[in-house]
């Protein structure tokens, strides 16, 4: 499903990927958060899904990307404008095409890892349930 950002005000849109070259995926560092996480960020208004998922990757890991197919998404509480929400992240599986990594100010670090490393290193259960979903895909279309 491809969401336009209008969705009610107690609902944050966001979405991201499972970016992967080579068998690694990037894990990107979040040095206001202090967590590693996959790429992803909140919609801008009138974005949908695509949209968001594609710009997210390039800002955070430096990338131009290309969608290989859907992975679902993922919903829990957030706290935004001093109230509780719930955020909705699509994901998408994506492949690079061009570009480079460079710290700024959102992501410090970027790291290409194994599945088994990204588990590991990845700080929330959502993030490796989402590389699980990636895995079952990629296994299939091996």
């Amino acid at each position: 499903m491809n969401h336009i950002a209008d969705d009610p005000p107690d609902v944050v849109r966001a979405a991201g990927a499972v970016l992967a070259k080579d068998g690694r995926i990037a894990v990107v560092h979040r040095p206001k958060y202090d967590d590693w996480t996959l790429p992803k960020g909140k919609h801008e208004p009138g974005e949908d899904d695509v949209a968001a998922a594609l710009r997210e990757v390039r800002e955070e890991t430096g990338h131009d990307a290309v969608i290989e197919r859907e992975l679902g998404r993922v919903e829990y509480p957030v706290e935004s404008d001093g109230r509780r929400r719930r955020k909705v992240v699509h994901y998408y599986a994506m492949r690079p095409v061009g570009g480079e990594f460079v710290p700024h100010d959102e992501i410090d670090k970027l790291r290409w890892v194994t599945s088994e490393e990204a588990r590991e290193l990845l700080t929330h259960e959502r993030d490796r349930e989402v590389v699980d979903r990636w895995l079952q895909g990629h296994a299939s279309s091996v």
